[in-house]
């Protein structure tokens, strides 16, 4: 695996092709789940769509710098599209998810052009104020979205018609699973491009990126748009497998939710995004038990220290450690 460190000291994971070891970096702790776990296999379904709608913010944020806390909004669209499909009959569930995705990026192409004109502050505001939106509409909108109570009654036919739904949670963490290796290897491609240099390039300076001719706008609206595909997947994904969608998909606190996974894990590194999220609800839930009322600040101290002490995120100190264990052998072998 390539680190690409860009000019602010900032990384991005990046490869040249597919790779046998970014594949068992990935695949091998979710089949140890699976075996370990097999009694928690619906709360690891959760952690893996979090886990994708991480994934999705990094393609905004950490590729492109496009800096957001409305990025819920998307993850609320796939959620609740796919519940109404379901609920209206189209209770298919891959094309159930592909649908609902491309509701989100519909939404990402309408906004998109409102939000990438600006930079700083005034981005992170207006994302901010679409994501308000979103949620009273949701709110106010009890007939179509269920208001207060939620979207129930959602049924999914099984997967290919072979694989049912089970109170066990094993087809959908596999199913879960499945959609989460097929997403991060498309990213990563995707990421190792030369659009997916561009868009570095457009994090980095936006304005020589102009100058030398290179299609700015377009470059953003396509990232933008991929990122609230795959995060429109997440939605999706949870909708079917928890057969219920609340409003809390479109809140503010899940979009910042989303941020602290994707810095704690690490911003650009791709991979972070897989950390970050596990970490960070692990930690949220051991200490909402020792303390219900203080567990944000567990969360704030991990945070200062992370930004500190581990500015690539978990993921830049696990290769940064890596990295001098490997100067230590080369030394010693020398």
């Amino acid at each position: 695996m390539k680190i690409v460190v860009l000019s602010h000291g900032s990384a991005v994971v990046g490869s040249r092709g597919f790779r046998w070891t970014d594949f068992a970096l990935l695949v091998i702790p979710l089949v140890a789940v699976y075996f370990a776990f097999p009694s928690y296999l619906s709360l690891a379904s959760y952690v893996v769509i979090m886990a994708m709608f991480a994934l999705s913010l990094d393609v905004a944020l950490g590729l492109a710098g496009i800096v957001t806390l409305g990025h819920a909004v998307f993850f609320g669209v796939g959620a609740y599209a796919a519940g109404l499909l379901a609920i209206a009959g189209w209770q298919e569930p891959i094309t159930g998810v592909l649908l609902a995705a491309c509701c989100a990026a519909a939404l990402a192409l309408v906004s998109g052009p409102f939000v990438l004109r600006l930079t700083g502050l005034p981005q992170v505001m207006v994302t901010l104020l679409i994501a308000v939106l979103f949620y009273e509409a949701g709110n106010k909108m009890g007939w179509l979205t269920g208001g207060d109570d939620g979207l129930q009654g959602i049924v999914v036919d099984p997967i290919f018609g072979l694989f049912e739904w089970s109170i066990y949670g094993t087809t959908k963490y596999v199913y879960a699973s499945t959609w989460l290796v097929v997403i991060f290897f498309a990213v990563q491609r995707m990421a190792t491009s030369p659009f997916g240099l561009a868009l570095r390039g457009i994090r980095e300076n936006r304005l020589r990126m102009q100058l030398i001719g290179s299609p700015v706008m377009r470059h953003l609206m396509v990232s933008y748009m991929v990122s609230a595909f795959i995060a429109g997947i997440a939605g999706a994904l949870l909708a079917q497998t928890t057969e219920f969608v609340g409003l809390g998909v479109l809140s503010v606190e899940t979009s910042i939710d989303v941020v602290v996974m994707l810095v704690l894990g690490g911003v650009g590194h791709l991979f972070g995004a897989l950390l970050g999220t596990p970490l960070y609800l692990l930690v949220k839930d051991l200490s909402q038990q020792w303390n219900p009322h203080a567990w944000m600040i567990v969360i704030g101290c991990l945070l200062v220290f992370v930004t500190l002490f581990a500015r690539g995120g978990l993921f830049g100190l696990l290769h940064a450690l890596h990295d001098r264990l490997r100067g230590r052998n080369d030394e010693g072998n020398s």
